[in-house]
């Protein structure tokens, strides 16, 4: 143990036995009989730690305290009060001491409270130094998005990083919402703390609630042993929730509950459990229209739409490509252990010029294809197989009468993938959404809105939508 400790009493033997005490526990320490005589310790070399007196002659320790906390606003202050004097005490704490200790107290307890408060400093500097790092990486060019709209995005996460406040985030499949998720945390006071994902649309309904909020033993057939649930694991952090809009209607009763009381009661039990939590959801569904529907709870809707934040599709900010190709190539390599030269501009050129309907995801998925297939460290356009083929025309004959909506135009290869998953899998919902790479639930929404038969999936309306 290490540090230096400034004790504060205008009595002599109180000042000697707190010294010795803390000494044995390897303390540096040093003495002031009075207020005059501490600011001067004070003014001369920095303390990790003030114990000071309430009562002492001349000027209180309540009085000393605004200049303890200007002159070393890093040391951690503890007031010592007699009793009678436990009203001074709280005032104190109310202007900036860390804790009080009431006479007489045992020495174990002046060791606890003073760990205690060695631990909240290491979070607290560890917290600073996250933070920092986070800013110095932004202020380097290390941030992956440069367009106005994610500029946009960083604001909203930085201002949300600050609160408690439930935060939902919306945006098509594969923009990055856990990444968004992920920032907003980092920045966040609980930094240091549990940051736990779930994802809603890929746990049976039979099995959300026991995965959400913990189930005890015996709670349901297969129940051997107690589980906490994402809700205890994540106390003092963060549960991400992606893809809410999946939740169960009746899941999403617990879930309104959890959130109004700010308690969980794991499956089979019947008491219920404190917990502190922040909530980040995400969605790439229209929880509005499902509001309309019948499909979502209003009252839950609006409790988890206290900010948004839109994350804007890949074909929309394409200002970001170059920097997320490079920044995803790096990542890759550590983890494929193959390096490559950073893309030039032919290869740029057809990543720019591609809609990427599987957004961020896609890309990378593309990227870690190229990488593989790639020869003597250089990436080349042939190795996309979205880019045309060289001496190919790129101005097709259709060209001036063609939909240039990237809208409309992602939409129809959305269909015609799914049309052509379900083909591949004979009709098979929980195969084909493995294929297409999203939740049975999101492949099931899309159907009914497609108007797609499973058996049939060849067959039926084409989408003329504007």
């Amino acid at each position: 143990m290490s540090g230096r400790i400034l004790i504060i009493d205008d009595e002599p033997g109180v000042r000697t036995s707190l010294a010795l005490i803390l000494e044995d526990e390897g303390y540096e320490t040093a003495t002031a009989g009075d207020a005059e005589a501490g600011l001067a310790e004070l003014r001369a070399g920095a303390f990790d730690v003030v114990l000071c007196d309430v009562r002492m002659p001349g000027r209180s320790g309540l009085d000393l305290l605004p200049e303890i906390v200007e002159l070393q606003p890093q040391a951690t202050v503890l007031i010592m009060s007699a009793h009678g004097e436990i009203e001074q005490a709280l005032e104190a704490v109310r202007l900036g001491a860390y804790d009080y200790l009431a006479k007489p107290f045992p020495a174990e307890e002046l060791i606890l409270t003073i760990r205690k408060a060695e631990e909240r400093e290491r979070l607290q500097r560890e917290n600073r130094r996250l933070r920092h790092e986070l800013r110095q990486r932004g202020a380097r060019g290390g941030r992956v998005a440069s367009s106005p709209a994610m500029r946009g995005v960083e604001e909203l996460v930085e201002g949300a990083a600050e609160f408690k406040s439930t935060v939902l985030i919306t945006g098509e499949s594969g923009v990055g919402k856990e990444v968004v998720a992920r920032a907003i945390h980092e920045r966040s006071e609980r930094a240091t703390r549990p940051f736990v994902a779930v994802n809603c649309g890929a746990i049976p309904d039979s099995l959300i609630e026991s995965e959400l909020f913990g189930h005890v033993r015996g709670a349901f057939t297969g129940a051997s042993n107690d589980a906490r649930g994402m809700f205890r694991e994540a106390d003092g952090g963060t549960l991400f929730l992606d893809e809410i809009g999946e939740l169960p209607l009746a899941t999403q009763v617990a879930l309104l509950r959890v959130l109004q009381e700010e308690e969980v009661r794991p499956v089979g039990d019947s008491k219920p459990q404190s917990i502190d939590v922040r909530i980040i959801a995400a969605t790439s569904r229209d929880l509005e229209r499902m509001v309309g529907q019948s499909e979502f709870r209003a009252d839950l809707f609006y409790r988890l739409n206290v900010l948004r934040i839109e994350v804007p599709p890949l074909r929309d900010r394409v200002e970001d490509i170059e920097p997320l190709a490079v920044a995803l190539l790096d990542s890759l390599a550590d983890r494929i252990g193959r390096r490559v030269e950073r893309p030039g501009h032919d290869v740029l050129d057809v990543l720019r010029g591609y809609a990427w309907p599987g957004n961020v995801r896609e890309l990378e998925n593309a990227l870690e294809r190229a990488l593989i297939l790639c020869r003597d460290g250089a990436l080349t356009p042939e190795l996309f197989s979205f880019a045309p083929t060289p001496g190919a025309s790129t101005e097709p004959e259709e060209a001036r009468d063609a939909d240039l909506s990237i809208k409309r135009q992602a939409r129809r290869l959305e269909m015609r993938l799914i049309r052509l998953a379900l083909a591949q899998t004979g009709g098979n919902r929980t195969q084909a959404a493995r294929v297409l790479e999203i939740s049975p639930r999101a492949l099931q929404y899309k159907l009914k809105e497609y108007e797609i038969d499973p058996l049939n999936p060849l067959e039926g309306p084409a989408d003329h939508r504007h």
